[in-house]
């Protein structure tokens, strides 16, 4: 390939990144899970359920970027009258929060492998005007065999983080291929805005409009909580450790522990990320906590007034858990490898955020926290024990710094009002 131009080259990657797919076809279905014949690209709605013009594919990879999705998707169905829309995730349980997050669209399933008979297949029933893909998810034949049925393409609160960067450099001529086919990168920082440049993107089509999962939280009305928990979170001051990662659990139950003989009413709900891993944290509740403790799946059905520990294993409460929080711990932080997760939702509860030193993919909100007194960094059980002691002993700060926090996120928004008229002008350009 000496000599070759930089698209001759993006395109025989990618033909083959396809010619690799084939043999791997097999293994990524078991490995992908869910219905087969939606990961090989079938609708599962008969087709009148996409009757409308124009067609709106919406895609995110799970959870966390539906919810960053949700606001834009629904404002630019809103102001398409007659649009119809379909929404894919690569997760069954992000398929689940889209059907909560995002009604108004018509189709919610999961995701076609990323395989070229499969994203031909559903493409070809789809017929979208416009594909919208959110944060990370740079699957190469979306973005080639959209554009070559006609739709037009943008990637919405676009993000890479400096350890996907790494990575991605060594196929560079891969997502090159994928990045050449954008209309529009609308990226969360500059610093995002420079790394999809550098593995490809036209320069031309690079707009920095934020993060609009700070819109979501500072906009979206506070849900409201199941009164089994409200009345467990409300029985005295309640520190939640919000989707916590493997490692972080026992500092924060041992940080507890020493707290509550300090303060013998605080209360501490756990919320670990990913739900497969609850049995493995109830574990370490019965032989760390030394005090009765609740599961939210069950709540309802025994309240133990005595309890002082909530295992949160349910899905899409934790948001609304925060609203009744005396300080919030976000996880994913104190141990590397994840980058730290979303640190708006408690901002926005106007509740004081703690978080650990691992949170890179966080970064824009931890620094407007940090810089704004609604948030601080700890590292270990003991900074955690002491900057928690310190807010629970002044009730005044504790309430100022979670007056803080809500400031900081008010003043990292309007991401999403940036978005929508972009993609619509997009959308009617064609």
């Amino acid at each position: 390939m000496i000599g070759a131009s930089a698209p001759a080259v993006s395109a025989a990657c990618y033909r083959l990144y396809n010619a690799i797919w084939y043999p791997a076809l097999p293994f990524a279905l078991i490995a992908g899970g869910g219905d087969r014949r939606e990961r090989m690209g079938r609708i599962e709605a008969s087709a009148m359920a996409l009757n409308g013009t124009p067609r709106l594919w919406f895609h995110a990879a799970s959870v966390g970027e539906v919810e960053a999705l949700a606001a834009v998707a629904r404002g630019l169905i809103g102001e398409l009258p007659g649009a119809a829309a379909i929404v894919t995730t690569m997760t069954e349980t992000g398929r689940d929060a889209a059907r909560r997050r995002i009604p108004e669209a018509a189709v919610h399933q999961l995701a076609p492998l990323d395989h070229p008979a499969a994203v031909r297949h559903f493409v070809a029933a789809v017929r979208p005007a416009l594909v919208v893909i959110a944060e990370t998810e740079l699957w190469p034949g979306y973005f080639v065999e959209a554009r070559r049925a006609g739709a037009r393409i943008a990637i919405v609160n676009g993000r890479v983080s400096e350890h996907s960067f790494e990575r991605y450099q060594w196929l560079r001529p891969l997502f090159a291929a994928a990045l050449g086919e954008t209309d529009l990168v609308l990226a969360q920082t500059v610093a995002d805005a420079r790394r999809y440049r550098a593995l490809g993107a036209p320069r031309r089509r690079l707009i920095v409009t934020g993060n609009t999962k700070f819109d979501l939280a500072r906009l979206a009305p506070p849900p409201a909580l199941r009164s089994e928990l409200a009345r467990f979170a409300d029985a005295g001051p309640t520190l939640i450790a919000g989707s916590t990662a493997p490692g972080e659990e026992a500092i924060v139950l041992a940080a507890w522990q020493r707290l509550a003989q300090r303060f013998p009413d605080l209360r501490l709900a756990l919320a670990p990320r990913h739900l497969d891993r609850i049995g493995a944290v109830e574990q370490l509740i019965r032989d760390g906590a030394g005090a009765p403790y609740l599961k939210a799946s069950t709540a309802a059905d025994a309240v133990d007034e005595s309890a002082r520990v909530l295992l949160v294993n349910t899905m899409g409460e934790l948001s609304a858990l925060y609203q009744h929080a005396a300080i919030a711990f976000v996880g994913g932080s104190l141990v590397p490898g994840r980058g730290g997760q979303s640190l708006a939702e408690p901002a926005a509860a106007g509740v004081p955020v703690l978080f650990g030193p691992f949170h890179e993919n966080q970064r824009p909100m931890a620094n407007a926290l940090l810089s704004g007194d609604g948030g601080r960094v700890v590292t270990d059980e003991r900074t955690l024990y002491e900057a928690c002691a310190a807010l629970l002993d002044d009730e005044g700060r504790r309430r100022e710094a979670g007056r803080a926090a809500r400031r900081s996120l008010e003043l990292m928004g309007g991401a999403v009002g940036a978005t929508i008229p972009l993609l619509k002008a997009l959308l009617l350009s064609r």
